[in-house]
């Protein structure tokens, strides 16, 4: 176990690990690769495609490896949010050419 410090009544609490927080903290990762949200760090929104186009084809696998194994609400979130991460990539990569 893990002991609480003074300093970590001050800090955000991390998210309880679950399935879906897996996949929402990938999927912004690939928001933030499309320049959809800023970086967390450096505040500042930059594209890079390929990051993107990798994190999707992990999620890809994901969702293959999970098949069968998750609740409905559980796969129905998954589903909802890789649709609509391919489609943000389809439509940013079409307008760059």
């Amino acid at each position: 176990m893990f002991r609480k410090s003074k300093d970590d009544k001050n800090k955000a609490e991390a998210p309880e690990p679950s399935f879906s927080n897996l996949v929402l903290m990938l999927a912004t990762g690939v928001y933030t690769s499309l320049g959809i949200v800023p970086d967390p760090i450096t505040k500042k929104t930059n594209k890079n495609l390929p990051i993107a186009k990798s994190t999707i084809d992990l999620l890809d696998i994901l969702r293959q490896k999970t098949k069968g194994n998750l609740t409905k609400d559980e796969e129905g979130f998954f589903l909802n949010i890789l649709s609509d991460i391919k489609m943000k990539f389809a439509k940013i990569k079409n307008k760059e050419g």
